[in-house]
């Protein structure tokens, strides 16, 4: 669906907005988005915003994270999005010192704003990668990164039985429904449920926070930035 649908479904559904997070150029199997494509969608979105106020949609990309750690982008371009959410994609077969060097690195990165789908793992077909589970809620911590609980119900990344370890370190989750589609939204009710059986509130999930708070949050990642512009 277009950038315009999604909007739209999302208005009607009562949500107050939208964080659009496509792939970044280095998913070419998704058509993920170059620089000049980028900038076509953020004036996209700044049109639209004028159209659907009070609904505001956010600019995001979920940047991958390359071989090093490394994110998928010039800092330039980085910083010319609301949100960043970094994810692996790529070259899963890691052993635990790989991964977290991989996943560490990218935490460290000030423009990433939230770790996407931890572990790489679908249910029922793929395991994900080794990872140190408490060394990477640390330095979220330290980082002001929030961690996804992926709602794709073959994901379902972070797993619901450690959500817990996070919210006792205060750090936020965020359950994000991987949609491509607008009837993928719909899939966030996957990851509330995975939620609530860890005893989740509202306060602990990112995307509980109304627009206001939502824009405070974004104020606090753009800070965190500012000082590798």
């Amino acid at each position: 669906n277009s950038l315009r649908d999604m909007a739209i479904h999302c208005k009607d559904a009562g949500f107050q907005y939208l964080v659009i997070s496509d792939h970044s150029q280095s998913a070419f199997y998704a058509q993920g988005l170059k620089p000049d494509r980028i900038l076509e969608q953020h004036a996209e979105i700044d049109l639209l915003n004028k159209e659907l106020a009070p609904f505001k949609i956010f600019k995001s990309i979920e940047s991958d994270i390359l071989n090093d750690g490394s994110l998928d982008y010039s800092n330039e371009i980085l910083n010319s999005f609301d949100l960043v959410i970094a994810s692996i994609h790529s070259n899963l077969k890691m052993d635990e010192t790989k991964a977290m060097n991989r996943l560490l690195n990218a935490i460290n990165n000030p423009f990433t704003s939230i770790l996407g789908h931890m572990t790489g793992r679908l249910l029922l077909s793929r395991p994900g990668y080794p990872v140190n589970l408490y060394n990477i809620i640390d330095a979220c911590l330290e980082n002001q990164v929030v961690i996804e609980l992926n709602a794709n119900p073959r994901r379902l990344d972070m797993d619901w039985r450690n959500l817990q370890e996070a919210f006792d370190k205060g750090v936020l989750i965020s359950i994000d429904p991987d949609a491509h589609s607008t009837k993928g939204i719909a899939d966030i009710r996957f990851g509330v449920l995975a939620a609530q059986k860890a005893g989740t509130i509202a306060d602990q999930n990112l995307s509980c926070f109304n627009l206001a708070q939502m824009e405070a949050f974004i104020s606090t990642q753009k800070v965190k930035r500012s000082n590798f512009i």
